[in-house]
């Protein structure tokens, strides 16, 4: 996914960018960005991969060296940025989060339209926030290029563009990601995580609408799209990639999770000895679910947080399945011979959670019970991008159903449908499955009407698109 965050100040504006990017790193993995303006120097730029050590640690030196009263950045999965651009609306700076999936026709029309070049990345495509750029150049103001571009694109994208004069906060269409201002005296701030300015003095003053255009300076906030009517906010964000103090459309992560894991236990009548989260997502379900069943919370295994925090994962598929067993250290009284009820937020691809399976067994564990927080993962996200599946077959769900129906049936809709209904024989039968597959004692999913109860938000208004495939 990614985060985005940015201040307008009367005074120099890099330390709160700074902490405030930094706050947002539990959404990204790959790079970092910041990018300043100032009327002495202009605009200046720093962009670092992250995949290694963390964001303070690379851009500690770049918070000496950059100046300016503007400033935006990012903690960013896909290409480099932000990105500046000299155009015919001036120069600019813009940093995105989001997904494109029609980027090739963009791309193709914008060569028909007599657009030269644009610059290759890495791995030989486009970089998407280069792209929105020059979708927002099309038009005559940067308000109206960035609606042009929103409207333009299928997926999701939210922005921030700053300019000489403010920065122009954009939250995607249907809102599916957030977008907070703060205030304090002498500047405002722009975050996708509303708890990331607590600490620097802000107090929040505006929730973005889905869509909605905002032009901040130091001393005003003025709208320059109004919001529109219909959201569809990522209810994943609750479930795995929002921090526990984070709240959205007035509903705290941490809290969520509570009612995730007391709505889990209120179904359930396993015997354990414990119930256990997976760091670190997963504890506050456990914490929810003990609360609920009676039965005792505890840390069977501790995340080894001093060199394998959460954000520093590789691309590499092989080494994130390394890594996952490395960073995760067992508690053995806590293991042996004991009865375990363990919640992780979800299951991807099974991966991880089978070896952390195989992992408490080697510890002498005798049953391995499986709760996921959410519901089967069906469809591969289209709007944010929180998976790097590059196939829908990388879910296990979806290789599952393959094996039991075969290539012609195993995309039908009515079939998928069925699969997604956790009272029909279906479902029952491609969770006992995956249990088989993948070593567990027992499995339950938490239902998608649960889940949605836990939010506390009304279903029209949420994106539940990977588990049910509605857009």
């Amino acid at each position: 996914m990614g985060g985005i965050f940015g201040v307008a100040s009367k005074e120099s504006c890099v330390f709160d960018l700074f902490f405030g990017i930094d706050y947002h790193s539990h959404l990204g993995t790959r790079r970092g960005g910041m990018a300043v303006y100032s009327k002495e120097k202009g605009f200046d730029r720093s962009i670092h991969n992250i995949e290694n050590s963390p964001f303070r640690t690379k851009f500690e030196r770049d918070v000496e060296e950059l100046s300016g009263n503007l400033g935006i950045g990012c903690i960013s999965d896909s290409e480099p940025q932000p990105l500046l651009v000299q155009s015919h609306l001036g120069s600019f700076a813009i940093t995105t989060v989001g997904k494109i999936n029609n980027q090739e026709e963009l791309v193709k029309k914008a060569f028909d339209n007599g657009r030269a070049h644009f610059l290759e990345m890495s791995g030989g495509g486009v970089n998407a926030t280069e792209l929105v750029a020059s979708l927002i150049n099309e038009k005559q103001s940067i308000s109206e290029g960035i609606r042009y571009a929103q409207e333009s694109i299928d997926g999701s994208m939210s922005m921030l563009v700053m300019t000489q004069h403010g920065i122009f906060a954009a939250r995607d269409l249907l809102g599916r990601t957030p977008l907070f201002i703060g205030e304090k005296e002498g500047g405002h701030c722009i975050s996708f995580e509303d708890f990331a300015y607590a600490n620097l003095g802000y107090k929040t003053c505006k929730e973005l609408g889905p869509g909605e255009v905002v032009f901040v300076r130091p001393d005003s906030v003025k709208t320059a799209v109004p919001a529109g009517d219909k959201m569809k906010i990522c209810s994943f964000l609750w479930v795995y990639y929002g921090y526990p103090n984070a709240t959205y459309e007035g509903v705290n992560v941490e809290t969520m999770r509570y009612r995730c894991g007391e709505l889990l236990a209120k179904r359930d009548n396993v015997e354990a000895d414990y119930v256990a989260g997976v760091p670190d997502s997963g504890i506050a379900h456990a914490v929810g679910y003990a609360n609920e069943s009676g039965i005792p919370f505890a840390r069977p295994f501790i995340k080894y947080t001093p060199t394998w925090p959460r954000s520093f994962m590789p691309q590499n598929q092989s080494k994130r399945n390394l890594i996952a067993k490395m960073k995760l250290i067992p508690v053995h009284p806590l293991i042996k011979g004991k009865k375990l009820l363990l919640i992780d937020d979800s299951i991807v691809r099974g991966t991880q959670l089978r070896e952390t399976t195989e992992f408490l067994y080697e510890s002498g564990v005798e049953e391995v019970h499986i709760r996921p927080a959410c519901p089967p993962l069906l469809y591969g996200c289209k709007y944010l991008n929180f998976s790097r599946s590059k196939s829908e077959l990388d879910l296990i769900t979806r290789r599952v159903i393959l094996k039991r129906e075969g290539e012609e049936k195993a995309n039908d809709p009515e079939i998928l449908a069925e699969y997604a209904n956790p009272d029909s024989e279906k479902y029952q039968a491609m969770l006992d499955d995956i249990c088989k597959e993948l070593n567990f004692t027992s499995l339950r999913f938490h239902r998608l009407d649960d889940m949605i109860e836990s939010i506390g938000l009304p279903k029209e208004c949420l994106c539940t698109y990977c588990w049910d495939g509605k857009e």
